[in-house]
């Protein structure tokens, strides 16, 4: 097996300080910045809880707007990235990371954990696991520094 480079990295991230290591360890595992594709999973919800009322249905296609312009902010915003590809996907992260790097032919899916326990972890799921279990490449899960 070789680690070295890669042709096709995917790098799901979710805008937390952990996300730009991530892009980063990617970069440095490929020839060239466009072989690395972050992405961004939306869960595009179907109302707006406001109070404990639903005050107003979200537009999928809006919402999914949204998600793409914070991404190409968050990407824009930090020119040691410049030239990776970002995409927006929409529905369970862990299910749809994995299948996004199927289509995609990935060779690596490189991602940050963030080491929850107990019961956030239980609240919250493990995207990670998720990915781990289903994914159809090497997966490298980078451990939480702070």
């Amino acid at each position: 097996m070789s680690w070295f480079p890669k042709k096709r990295v995917i790098v799901p991230i979710d805008f937390s300080s952990a996300s730009d290591e991530a892009i980063q360890t990617a970069l440095e595992m490929t020839r060239q910045p466009g072989e690395v594709h972050v992405v961004h999973v939306a869960l595009v919800p179907n109302f707006v809880p406001y109070a404990g009322e639903v005050i107003a249905a979200v537009e999928p296609e809006r919402w999914l707007q949204l998600a793409n312009t914070h991404l190409a902010d968050y990407l824009n915003s930090r020119p040691q990235f410049a030239g990776v590809c970002s995409k927006v996907l929409e529905g369970n992260a862990g299910a749809r990371i994995a299948e996004f790097a199927a289509e995609a032919h990935a060779d690596l899916i490189v991602m940050p954990s963030h080491g929850y326990h107990g019961v956030k972890r239980f609240l919250l799921g493990s995207v990670t696991e998720s990915v781990l279990r289903h994914s159809p490449c090497e997966v490298l899960v980078l451990k939480r520094s702070d």
